[in-house]
């Protein structure tokens, strides 16, 4: 019975191939004879785990659309029918907005540790910019869909966002009616919001995630130690060929990322079905009620993942200068290859002086995103919000001096451990 299928499983790939001869190569280049370093941690499973999230996102993000009506008049009534009668409509609709967060958390962690080992140094800048690009389209697409449910908070966030651009000289104005294509968010806005959403941005992140996976797999992976394995000593016992201290993605790699997925997803489900709403963190209070422009909200605050950067924009008194230094908090990390001007890769070769910095860059970062998170009605916690947001700047404009002067310890020629 095992031959028989084996043999038809052979006869259906040798089918297959006859067909579609490029695919086998493809598959061998990113999967099978991808030789990745052999001592990657756990900090590694976060780019695998924002592709879980990902998938998460395309298919309950379907499901939706099939209920949820684009208009300002039934935008709040379809989420309810979701919720109250499509069959699991619930279920899909958690998964879709925890899912959304999550995929911040591991954006975020699997950004952190491109900074921790460096992964942004040559030969990978152009990994780093798309990275970097894909980070912008995601808050781009959660910024749209976060507005489709049309509650109090949706409607009230929109309109305070996209009146930032009316702080631009001349076009501002001008700019912010195109926009919501009225003077207020309306029916124009969220049907303009429904179709970047759910087709525009969503094609374009899919396009720069697959460049930025190939970007990767030209130049190889970094890994804890940042040594290059391709430049170390070459045979192992898959290939003569293959780097000394590579082993095969698949199915090295994907075998050990599985298990971090089921134990992903096992955090994932508890929140889903036991704290959809994260006390207010993942789904704010406010959006459970419908919008209403006559009514506005005691506090108006973006989603969680926002607020670092709307305290920046919230602790500058100028309008245009706090638009400025929300995007120009953004504008810098895609300069990141260039200001650092450290010679080696990892931060476990590098000084104290750099470890320090990273850690107290980390810790301003969660300190920002909890003032914006606030009613920013404390004058103390402004002029905290002002110190910290130039601490954030300063990291990286003072980056290629630090990186330059702090000692680093001597890098080994091969990778020194691996799980």
């Amino acid at each position: 019975m095992a031959n028989i299928i084996t043999r038809t499983a052979d006869g259906v790939m040798d089918w297959f191939n006859a067909r579609a001869p490029g695919f086998m190569p493809v598959y061998r280049k990113h999967m099978s004879e991808y030789y990745a370093p052999k001592n990657f941690n756990i900090w590694y499973i976060f780019g695998v785990l924002s592709i879980v999230v990902l998938v998460n996102q395309i298919l309950t993000g379907i499901f939706l659309t099939m209920h949820f009506k684009p208009s300002a008049a039934e935008a709040f009534a379809s989420v309810e029918y979701i919720m109250r009668d499509v069959e699991w409509g619930w279920l899909i609709r958690y998964m879709h907005s925890t899912g959304a967060s999550l995929f911040f958390i591991v954006v975020y962690i699997h950004m952190f540790r491109g900074l921790m080992y460096g992964s942004y140094q040559k030969p990978r800048e152009l990994v780093w910019i798309l990275g970097m690009l894909i980070y912008l389209v995601l808050m781009a697409e959660a910024f749209l869909g976060y507005v489709l449910p049309w509650g109090q908070m949706s409607f009230w966030g929109a309109k305070v966002i996209i009146s930032l651009f009316g702080a631009i000289p001349v076009i501002g104005n001008g700019l912010t009616e195109w926009i919501m294509g009225d003077y207020l968010p309306s029916d124009a806005t969220l049907n303009r919001f429904f179709a970047l959403h759910v087709i525009a941005l969503p094609l374009v992140l899919l396009l720069l995630v697959v460049l930025h996976i190939f970007a990767l797999h030209e130049v190889g992976s970094n890994n804890p130690d940042g040594v290059e394995i391709k430049k170390g000593p070459k045979g192992n016992r898959w290939s003569p060929t293959a780097p000394a201290d590579g082993v095969p993605f698949h199915p090295y790699y994907t075998v050990k990322d599985g298990f971090y997925v089921g134990g992903f997803l096992i955090i994932a489900a508890f929140i889903v079905f036991f704290a959809p709403a994260m006390g207010g963190w993942f789904l704010e209070h406010d959006n459970f009620s419908e919008a209403n422009k006559l009514v506005t909200p005691a506090h108006i605050k973006p989603v969680w993942y926002y607020t670092p950067y709307y305290a920046m924009l919230r602790v500058v008194p100028d309008k245009l200068g706090g638009v400025l230094v929300m995007f120009g908090a953004i504008a810098i990390l895609f300069l990141v290859p260039w200001l650092d001007r450290a010679k080696v890769k990892s931060y476990r070769y590098r000084g104290l002086l750099s470890k320090v910095l990273l850690g107290v860059f980390a810790i301003c970062f969660v300190w920002l995103g909890k003032i914006g998170a606030g009613p920013g009605t404390d004058p103390v916690e402004t002029i905290v919000g002002r110190f910290l947001t130039a601490f954030y700047f300063l990291f990286f404009l003072t980056m290629p001096i630090w990186t330059k002067i702090d000692k680093t310890k001597p890098v080994p020629e091969r990778v020194t451990t691996h799980d």
